[in-house]
């Protein structure tokens, strides 16, 4: 990568990580489409999934008294099978599509957030578990994206804002680590780029998530959910003119 591409590599990491510190999640779906503008999918994605076990157990293990472990349960399954089928679809797919559905899916999620905010500790039934880890494990394995979809399906199980941030977050980092399995199956952890693109981006990402965390405090829910949604549809609608050049 040229200078130009490793400044916007940590600066891409380091906010979407001080987003993930402030929220819980989201840190792949800022990350992923500004990444696939200067390098392959199946190189972000899985430069993305590292820094997640990094910042994911960072937040989870200074929480996890707060962990709603019955939801990351009845999580598991399901998210499993979506992994599973989504890897081996990152595997062996034409990239160009996969930007195609990444950018419709990242407009979407921002244009539901500003229509339809999710309603906290509505009682969704649990029934919809079933479509939420399967889809999320999908999106997660595919552009490490799922944490949108696993979040509202937990914003309207779980009441309380810090139990809800640190059981999001051990979702992430539960989907983290079965990803790893799943692409080291399917080869996607094999490049030596990966792992020297990963040396550089990781201070980024700690930056960023010790930013993050002190700002959550410090802003508005309101101010917070305008800066992820201003990114969200920068980067979708970018990734989207990419997939359709």
């Amino acid at each position: 990568m040229s200078p130009a591409e490793y400044a916007l590599l940590a600066g891409a990491v380091a906010t979407a990580y001080a987003v993930f510190g402030m929220t819980g999640f989201g840190a792949a779906i800022v990350a992923v489409p500004v990444l696939v503008q200067f390098m392959p999918l199946q190189l972000a994605v899985p430069l993305i999934l590292l820094m997640d076990l990094v910042s994911t157990a960072s937040v989870g293990v200074g929480n996890h008294k707060l962990i709603a472990r019955g939801e990351l349960g009845r999580l598991l399954p399901f998210m499993l099978v979506g992994i599973a089928f989504g890897a081996g679809v990152l595997a062996s797919a034409d990239s160009r599509w996969l930007l195609v559905v990444l950018g419709i899916f990242v407009i979407f999620i921002a244009l539901r957030s500003l229509l339809s905010p999710p309603v906290p500790g509505s009682g969704l039934h649990g029934f919809w578990v079933v479509p939420a880890g399967t889809v999320g494990g999908v999106f997660s394995a595919l552009f490490g994206t799922g944490g949108p979809i696993y979040t509202m399906y937990l914003a309207r199980r779980i009441e309380e804002p810090e139990r809800f941030r640190a059981t999001i977050s051990s979702v992430v980092f539960m989907s983290a680590i079965v990803r790893l399995v799943a692409f080291a199956a399917a080869g996607l952890l094999l490049e030596k780029q990966l792992w020297l693109t990963a040396a550089f981006a990781l201070p980024c990402c700690l930056v960023g998530l010790a930013f993050g965390s002190r700002l959550r405090h410090r802003i508005s829910a309101t101010a917070r959910k305008r800066v992820v949604l201003l990114l969200l549809t920068a980067g979708g609608c970018g990734v989207l003119l990419r997939g359709l050049a």
